[in-house]
């Protein structure tokens, strides 16, 4: 029997969560009523408005809605409306908005260094902003951060105040809480919280959609996800935290993804925890074999140098989403998983530095009653949470001494795989630590063993060397 196969009551679950998480906890349905996304702003930030003005459990009520739309027609502009501000900036008034703010620092040979900030909602760029500012906030330099923003308008653009939205972050709150639910229970917990509805996925799709969070609790988890369209692959990337950047379109390039070298100003795998490159299979790279070489280096070692001039080490995890297209029966149309992405991704050396392939058109389309109506974790605490578990490093020890593929000689990057996903999966699902060898072979290894085996097929069906090892991945848990 799947040991995390248990009945669930909902009331019973809602009422443990609220009890033991108390303030932590939304109802998932108030963000979606309350229209605040259309404002183009992600759900940890609409969670956060919802719980400063409006804090509550149930349905959003209609005086709520509406109040939140009050304060959100005067603090949060849309682009639409950015030029106004920017009228109002340049008459010297002083505009107070809640707004992304990213800063940065640049150096010059034989001037002052010169602080700047940029609000990229506002068409704002070049304010300035005082040095002390930036090291009260010092995520403000790497991926930015939201907040409310005083911006002083005038001949210049002046940042005259800032305060950030900030989860607090408690990790020994967040194992120690885990002893108070069943494991079913705590899966249903942590899908409502990315706002899914557990009760329409079977407990396999369930360990399936929970795959989009390893990249944020595990060091250098590099996955591919290949779905159909329409299975939400790209939803909670742009929603849970701002330490992870998406981008959906348009081109890559080596300045975007590892330096900058006319700058010198690091790119997105030095700064985010996780960089996610949807839509992969439109996707176009920009000196296609200089960022295959530094991808090579960089998934392997976590490396990022570019020509010599620059090195740095980054724990980031690197995501590719991808659409695919199915037969009649709902599977990959082609043997090849990886044949309708660009041809950059077909070679062997990269795809086996990649831990898995995630088979996202096992989940089902999102349809109406695909999303969360119960209480989850606020997007921003669980964001961050997620992003400290990163550093539980006692769960890969454990793994690796009690994870082994077997064999005549095991390929090491499949036994370095398998135990990598295997450590995200129990972090997520026994963050407290206590876990039985059944739980950790049904709900970790054996998922972490197809993750792999669908880069392995790959491997094997395109070079000859990868065939002189087993077939077949298998593991050995004690």
């Amino acid at each position: 029997m799947n040991p995390a196969a248990q009945p669930v009551s909902t009331g019973t679950l809602r009422r443990k969560v609220s009890e033991v998480f108390g303030d932590l906890v939304i109802d998932k349905r108030r963000l979606p009523a309350s229209k605040l996304t259309a404002r183009g702003i992600p759900a940890y930030v609409g969670e956060w408005v919802l719980s400063s003005i409006v804090p509550g459990d149930g349905p959003l009520s209609v005086e709520d809605g509406k109040k939140v739309l009050e304060w959100a027609r005067e603090k949060m502009p849309t682009t639409e409306e950015a030029p106004i501000i920017r009228l109002r900036l340049a008459s010297g008034q002083v505009v107070r908005v809640l707004t992304s703010v990213e800063a940065e620092v640049v150096l010059y040979k034989d001037e002052e260094a010169e602080q700047r900030a940029t609000f990229p909602l506002l068409g704002v760029r070049d304010a300035n902003i005082l040095q002390s500012t930036m090291h009260d906030h010092p995520d403000l330099l790497k991926q930015g951060m939201w907040g409310i923003a005083a911006i002083q308008g005038g001949q210049g653009v002046f940042l005259a105040d800032f305060k950030p939205m900030q989860a607090k972050v408690d990790v020994d709150l967040f194992r120690d809480a885990r002893r108070q639910f069943t494991t079913t229970e705590w899966m249903y917990l942590l899908l409502d919280s990315m706002g899914l509805n557990a009760e329409v996925l079977t407990i396999e799709q369930c360990i399936y959609a929970l795959a989009r969070l390893l990249p944020l609790a595990q060091q250098s988890m590099h996955l591919m996800e290949l779905a159909p369209k329409g299975t939400g692959k790209s939803y909670l990337y742009e929603n849970l935290s701002p330490r992870v950047r998406l981008i959906s379109s348009g081109s890559v390039s080596p300045a975007v993804l590892f330096v900058n070298n006319a700058s010198g100003q690091w790119g997105l795998l030095a700064r985010f925890k996780v960089v996610v490159l949807d839509e992969v299979q439109t996707l176009r790279l920009s000196a296609s074999s200089e960022i295959v070489g530094g991808l090579k280096g960089y998934l392997a070692n976590g490396k990022i140098t570019r020509g010599g001039r620059y090195e740095t080490g980054s724990d980031c995890s690197l995501v590719l989403l991808a659409n695919i297209s199915l037969d009649d029966t709902l599977q990959p149309l082609s043997d090849s998983l990886v044949e309708e992405l660009p041809k950059e991704f077909h070679e062997t050396a990269l795809l086996d530095r990649f831990r898995g392939i995630m088979p996202g058109w096992k989940l089902p389309k999102l349809h109406a009653r695909s999303f969360s109506a119960g209480l989850g974790l606020k997007s921003d605490f669980f964001g961050e949470v997620l992003c400290a578990l990163r550093d539980e490093l006692s769960f890969d020890q454990e793994v690796a001494a009690r994870v082994r593929l077997t064999g005549a000689a095991p390929y090491q990057r499949n036994q370095e795989a398998v135990r990598a996903i295997s450590s995200g999966y129990a972090k997520l699902l026994f963050p407290h630590g206590e876990y039985s060898r059944q739980e950790l072979e049904t709900l970790c290894v054996q998922p972490a063993l197809e993750y792999r085996q669908n880069i392995w097929n790959e491997l094997r069906s395109r070079d000859q060397e990868y065939r002189r090892f087993d077939e077949i991945l298998r593991a050995e848990v004690s």
